[in-house]
């Protein structure tokens, strides 16, 4: 086989290698995006339930300065009715006093179903820094188990690397860059076997000439069809 062709192959293999670890890496990436989506979610929950009882606080707050302003309203009415001479000012002054007492029933329900309403947010609120803290855990575990699953897989390609260095230093810049052009568009199929005479790059079947010329393995040859650099693989029974 022809010496360039060799150290071609030897080069796209190494890139394959290199670029296997892709993969790995945006799933590692993944379990730490799922894990701080779960504490993202625990922690919106948390927010508008903190938000919901402090609205309600506010309202209830509402309803008590509307209770002192209609007891003072009460306690001034009182004070007139000692002064009123005709029936038509006890009437209307009675009439006011119905109102202020419903207001007062409605303030008072109100409050009453409003700290209801807190207790039962309060105990969500409760389960949900219980919910943050144990999905925070698992982000820290899972981070830590990403952290090091990286750190190995960025040793490996560290090693690729360091092998791509030496495979490239030997081999011609002008064959190096042939293969880099091909490589810009045709990613890591830049070099491709042939089985049962049609290039695994693009599946096109190679005539009997481009064919003759792979197996002579004299000279580096490109796929008539996809211009993929052509190596014969020998072909396992099963696939014969």
């Amino acid at each position: 086989m022809n010496k360039h062709l060799k150290e071609l192959i030897a080069l796209a293999k190494n890139d394959q290698a290199i670029d296997s670890y892709t993969p790995e890496l945006e799933a590692a990436d993944k379990k730490v995006e799922k894990a701080q989506k779960k504490i993202d979610a625990v922690q919106e929950e948390i927010n508008l339930l903190s938000s919901e009882i402090a609205q309600n606080e506010e309202k209830i707050k509402s309803f008590d300065e509307q209770l002192t302003m209609l007891n003072e309203q009460l306690a001034s009415n009182a004070k007139k009715a000692k002064e009123i001479s005709t029936e038509k000012e006890m009437q209307a002054l009675s009439l006011e006093e119905d109102i202020a007492k419903e207001k007062m029933t409605f303030a008072n329900e109100e409050i009453e179903r409003l700290q209801g309403v807190n207790e039962t947010k309060k105990e969500l609120l409760a389960e949900a820094e219980s919910k943050l803290q144990t999905r925070t855990d698992e982000f820290a575990g899972i981070n830590e188990a990403v952290t090091e699953e990286k750190a190995k897989i960025e040793q490996a390609k560290s090693e690729l690397f360091v092998k791509r260095e030496e495979l490239t230093r030997n081999l011609e810049q002008k064959i190096l860059a042939f293969y880099e052009k091909i490589r810009i568009w045709a990613g890591n199929t830049a070099v491709v076997p042939v089985k049962k005479q049609a290039c695994y790059g693009c599946y096109m079947k190679l005539n009997d000439k481009t064919y003759a010329e792979v197996i002579k393995a004299e000279e580096i040859v490109n796929c008539p069809h996809c211009g993929r650099i052509l190596y014969l693989e020998k072909e396992t029974p099963e696939e014969e």
